[in-house]
């Protein structure tokens, strides 16, 4: 592929809704620009995007594609991302790198909740949007009507710069920057759209905005660089259209985007820090100087670990070194590629603004950068959406236990918003992400890259015990069985903690009841003890002990007495002191349509949740923030999607702990007693 400089690069991701077209725009596009023989079908599984196994069996995508798109002496990185809520992080790599987002919008399905996600995404990375509207061809598409709830939802800016030809079935659309006197629409509503355009131009700039005021009229070129500015700025929102079937539609999109859409020479305040420090550094893209980020990451069973990478300045050539500045470790460089779905294609260099395909880097990572060890400096890395989807794992044989963790590591290496953890009180393996789709591809991945099963199941809740009362207990060990015996003797005084407040050991001995040198393995006992709480044996939290006194033998009293009087009289003061049950209290923020925010609420209400507050965010949907017992929100994945068909998402986060109700008390222990 030959050298393209970057002010004729442009770096675009396709963002929107499940199905709303993102994947068949991508086709439409490569086919226009003769990158393909013919347009791909989702339903064959022959499109150049969705190329893996887990895409073609469900119809639509689970990873981020990159889409090089040569048009005109222009190069348009096409970065095809899924529109399911459950792969958003392949969004956020895909969001990092572009200068510019396209939303695209289904005429037939319209604005959906994952549009107003996308949009609401894209806004928070700030980067210029349009807007895409596709399967135009649809019958009983209405298209003004649309346009009216898009300005309604994301504003007046935005604006179409193309309006539909008359006619029961879509064949095309007239170009607004041009003249609008066609027999083909309607002329009055074209001349209101055109007109509403040049208005929005004209606002953008105070040299064109008392021109128009003045009743003079815009020349083409101010109309097309106010446009371009326009867009770079946010302060337009072009709307577009098209469709698969009508070939123009395509050719018309990328003319636009090589006009008015920003190039990597338009990014400003891209800034790095020198590495290991917080000393900010402006990287320049006329700087001679290295600088890459790895912004996703493939496993590849045959090639190995392909990193896919932006250049922000200086030029990435073939057969040479680089720094990893976060890893602190040089690389070696063979041949460097531009991939187009799966495709690899041979390059010399990437050079800044465009994007390629570096393969079996050992330390990189996504979010590291690539630079030298002169320069040695960090661009800002990727935050990725915590995981709200946890399930224990397992092996499904002794031999994928061998190949378990490397082989997850791996995949979590590809998809950053997948974790592997160890549940530090249950010590189970928990394989955490963003839904129960989200770990299924992983699982799928996982046996056909590496050949590991694994198998999933529900979690075991962290439950913990404490106390609620107060209590002083006395413990005696005796044991006298010829020769030495045994003997410890220990009073403790217990109380509660505030929640949080942990554990806390103190000692009040006067006299030398206890001897100094025992008062640690007392201390010990009752550490283990804790392991190990009177209602269903869960670990004890938020408890004071106090040592107050107690007695020895001078002959058969050692170390390992008092830790064994120490840990019984822990366990009988707990039965004393009104022991309770405690359950993890999670915070969630969901994500919901207007009209479904009242089961959504009538559903919590039903998981013990506590709502916190409703935030209405303006565009139809709003934000329900509440407190809810995990116990309750193991499945919440699932029954979300069920309530909403697939429109909500939300967010966990651990926040508290507090007691379990009465009622609940049996079924907690039953279930711990069937776990044992």
């Amino acid at each position: 592929m030959a050298k393209i400089n970057a002010e004729n690069i442009h770096n675009v991701v396709l963002m929107g809704h499940g199905g709303s077209g993102k994947t068949m725009l991508g086709e439409s596009m490569l086919y226009a620009a003769k990158h393909t023989s013919r347009i791909g079908k989702i339903e064959d599984g022959t499109t150049i995007s969705d190329y893996e196994p887990e895409e073609q069996k469900r119809q639509t995508s689970v990873q981020t594609t990159i889409l090089p798109t040569i048009w005109k002496n222009h190069k348009i990185n096409l970065i095809d991302t899924p529109g399911y809520a459950d792969f958003r992080g392949e969004v956020i790599s895909g969001l990092r790198v572009a200068e510019s987002a396209v939303i695209v919008i289904s005429a037939a399905a319209g604005i959906e909740t994952g549009t107003i996600q996308m949009w609401n995404l894209a806004s928070s990375h700030n980067i210029p949007r349009s807007i895409y509207v596709s399967k135009m061809d649809r019958e009983n598409v209405d298209f003004e009507s649309l346009l009216t709830s898009i300005k309604s939802t994301f504003g007046r800016q935005c604006i179409p710069l193309q309006v539909p030809i008359n006619g029961d079935v879509f064949s095309g659309s007239v170009n607004l920057l041009e003249s609008v006197g066609n027999s083909k629409v309607d002329q009055d509503e074209a001349e209101l759209m055109r007109e509403e355009l040049i208005e929005l131009v004209a606002e953008t700039d105070d040299g064109l905005a008392t021109k128009y005021l003045e009743g003079e009229n815009l020349t083409d070129e101010e109309l097309l660089s106010g446009l371009k500015n326009g867009i770079k700025t946010g302060e337009i929102i072009p709307v577009f259209m098209g469709s698969t079937q009508v070939e123009p539609s395509a050719q018309e999109f990328m003319d636009s985007i090589i006009s008015f859409f920003p190039s990597p020479l338009d990014e400003t305040g891209i800034t790095a820090v020198k590495a290991g420090t917080d000393d900010a550094i402006e990287i320049s893209h006329d700087s001679n100087s290295l600088s890459a980020l790895i912004f996703k990451t493939s496993a590849d069973p045959f090639v190995g670990k392909l990193s896919h990478i932006k250049i922000y300045s200086g030029t990435l050539k073939s057969d040479s070194s680089i720094w990893n500045a976060n890893a602190k470790e040089s690389e070696r460089i063979g041949q460097v590629y531009t991939m187009r779905g799966q495709t690899q294609e041979n390059s010399d260099e990437i050079s800044v603004g465009d994007i390629g395909t570096l393969t079996k880097l050992s330390s990189a990572l996504t979010g590291h950068t690539l630079t030298t060890k002169d320069a040695n400096i960090e661009l800002k890395g990727i935050e990725f959406p915590n995981p709200v989807y946890n399930m224990s794992m397992k092996p499904k044989t002794q031999a994928d236990l061998d190949k378990m963790t490397s082989s997850i590591a791996r995949i979590c290496e590809e998809d950053p918003s997948l974790k592997m953890v160890r549940e530090e009180n249950t010590l189970e393996m928990l394989l955490c992400g963003l839904g129960d789709t989200h770990l299924d591809v992983a699982l799928e991945k996982m046996k056909r890259k590496f050949g590991v099963e694994i198998l999933l199941d529900t979690p075991k809740v962290p439950y913990k015990e404490t106390i609620s009362g107060n209590a002083k207990v006395e413990y005696r060990h005796k044991k006298q069985s010829g020769g030495h015996g045994q003997f410890g003797h220990v009073w403790l005084e217990m109380e509660p903690l505030s929640r949080g407040g942990g554990f806390d050991f103190q000692e009040k001995i006067y006299g030398g009841s206890v001897p100094k040198e025992y008062i640690p393995s007392v201390q010990k006992g009752v550490i283990k003890a804790m392991d190990d709480g009177v209602i269903a044996g869960y670990p004890v939290v938020d408890v004071k002990a106090t040592l107050v006194d107690g007695s020895f033998h001078p002959v058969d009293s050692s170390g390992i007495c008092f830790e064994i009087a120490g840990g019984h009289a822990f366990s009988k003061g707990l039965k004393e002191a009104k022991p309770v049950l405690l359950e993890p209290v999670m915070k969630a923020a969901i994500t919901v349509n207007d009209e479904d925010t009242g089961e959504i609420m009538g559903d919590l209400n039903g998981k013990r949740g506590k709502i916190l507050g409703m935030n209405p965010e303006g565009n139809g949907t709003t934000i329900i923030e509440a407190e809810v017992p995990q116990s309750e929100m193991l499945k919440y994945a699932t029954d979300l999607r069920s309530i909403t068909q697939g429109r909500g998402s939300y967010t966990l986060e651990f926040d508290h702990y507090e007691e379990v109700p009465n009622h609940m008390l049996d079924r907690v222990v039953k279930v711990k007693e069937s776990d044992e």
